[in-house]
């Protein structure tokens, strides 16, 4: 990927080729798909941040900007932006590299942010450990 299409003070967390299978009927990748790939990114940092298991509690927002293509080469980046007791918001960003006809491009297409919660042995909120 180029620098200049990379985020700042982010970690690179997932990266994927987008394939037929997931292709939708408009031709381009099922957002479901994409939605399962940045869950799956965002949950890295606060798995690493909570010491432990955590669910997904909450998506405060998700914004497809760009469609991704079959070939384009996924990449997610991710960073926690905020910590409650229990709780750990992340921001997570998505690239694809469009790989097509010999060239090489970035483009950003979408973000989103997903707030994860600490889980103890039964399932239950747990306080997060310090840091």
């Amino acid at each position: 990927m180029t620098e200049n299409c990379l985020p700042e003070g982010m970690m690179p967390v997932l990266r994927v080729p987008a394939r037929l299978q997931d292709a939708n009927e408009g031709g381009s990748i099922f957002g479901g798909w994409i939605m399962s790939n940045v869950d799956i990114a965002g949950s890295v940092p606060a798995l690493e941040r909570a010491k432990g298991p955590v669910v997904t509690r909450a998506v405060d927002s998700f914004e497809f900007k760009k469609p991704v293509f079959v070939g384009d080469l996924v990449s997610c980046y991710a960073k926690i932006v905020e910590t409650g007791r229990t709780s750990i918001k992340v921001k997570v960003e998505v690239f694809v590299e469009r790989l097509h006809k010999g060239e090489t491009t970035c483009e950003k297409v979408t973000e989103a942010t997903l707030v994860y919660v600490a889980i103890d042995e039964n399932r239950k909120p747990r306080v997060l450990p310090d840091l």
